[in-house]
């Protein structure tokens, strides 16, 4: 299986399965001499982990990231930086089940007609779990990238949309609820949603909305490297995700080039922010903002049709511990995936 690797001059690549000992990751390339906040990588795992809230799903996992190489006395040493992350409370019986049955929606099916074996627990390599290693990697990116600051939140769920812009939310207040929305009465309606959603034993996906702010000129390449390409693959890697907007996105279908485009002040700045903080490929020096869609969930609690291995119809029940709805849980994700981006091209 290729494609268990992002980046170039920092390059991270993760390992393991979803119910295996371990999963975890080695980051190449990292800047020798820079010393690591352990507490605030670890803190932004704990955003990410399973079991944190009612309306996620009730796995419980510490996600007690352990370093294995590439640091010393706190500081990077520049050599590869090896991370491990134990499965800690898997339940793989769960899955017996489907052992012999294809998940609707699920990477079941396309996984055993493309490698002749599939690991059914939790989906194995497929499974969601394996972001985690992307959020250890990211944190450490985001502490190289200094002033560079990435925010994101959750500003849909089903058809409840936050629709206030970005600069007119308070960011601290996003972790201030289990839905990670900057808006507390809207929060409340997301999370009851999601309650209604799991009760009925469905699933319900989401908008999670990504600022960053303080970005130099000049990140990015014209043609295939751009800088708005790089995100799009970036987010579109992440499990569920099935749309990236970048700036007024399909919105701005809808305008004329005279509404559109944004007019360059003296300053450099432009005075609208349509384009999203790039031009050409190339950051601008604006707040680059994205918004990234997430599928529901694919595992459900109700009836659905399927095949088995032999190609024969069956019924499938889902069963086990799963989110009704990813988004709460993938903010960290888009943030860490956001860091791996920027910080290549900074490097």
């Amino acid at each position: 299986m290729a494609g268990n690797s992002y980046g170039n001059r920092f390059r991270v690549t993760t390992f393991g399965e979803s119910h295996g000992e371990a999963i975890g990751g080695i980051i190449d390339g990292c800047p020798a001499n820079v010393l690591l906040d352990m507490e605030q990588i670890q803190s932004e795992l704990d955003r990410r982990k399973p079991g944190q809230s009612k309306i996620v799903t009730q796995r419980k996992e510490s996600d007690t990231v352990q370093f294995l190489s590439g640091i010393f006395e706190g500081k990077t040493t520049g050599t590869p930086i090896g991370f491990l992350i134990k499965n800690e409370n898997p339940k793989s019986n769960d899955y017996e089940h489907i052992k012999d049955v294809f998940r609707p929606s699920h990477a079941d099916y396309v996984y055993q007609q493309k490698y002749g074996i599939r690991d059914y627990r939790g989906g194995g390599r497929s499974s969601a779990r394996e972001t985690a290693c992307r959020v250890v990697a990211g944190a450490v990116a985001k502490q190289l990238l200094k002033d560079v600051k990435i925010t994101a939140y959750v500003s849909a769920v089903g058809d409840l949309e936050l629709r206030k812009d970005y600069v007119d939310l308070d960011f601290s207040t996003i972790e201030r609820n289990a839905v990670r929305c900057p808006d507390a009465e809207m929060a409340v309606q997301m999370e009851n949603l999601i309650k209604a959603v799991k009760k009925d034993g469905d699933s319900i996906g989401g908008v999670i909305t990504c600022v960053i702010q303080n970005v130099p000129i000049g990140l990015g390449e014209p043609v295939f490297d751009r800088l708005d390409a790089e995100l799009a693959k970036a987010m579109m890697s992440i499990n569920a995700v099935k749309g990236v907007e970048i700036g007024s996105g399909f919105a701005g279908t809808k305008l004329r080039g005279s509404q559109h485009n944004d007019p360059i002040l003296a300053c450099g700045k432009t005075l609208t922010n349509h384009s999203g903080g790039i031009v050409g490929g190339i950051s601008n020096g604006m707040d680059i903002y994205l918004r990234v869609a997430f599928k529901p969930v694919a595992t459900i609690m109700k009836d659905q049709e399927s095949i088995n291995i032999h190609n024969e119809p069956v019924v499938v029940v889902g069963k086990g511990r799963h989110d009704a709805c990813v988004v709460p849980r993938a903010v960290p994700i888009v943030e860490a995936m956001a860091a791996l981006v920027l910080l290549e091209f900074v490097l």
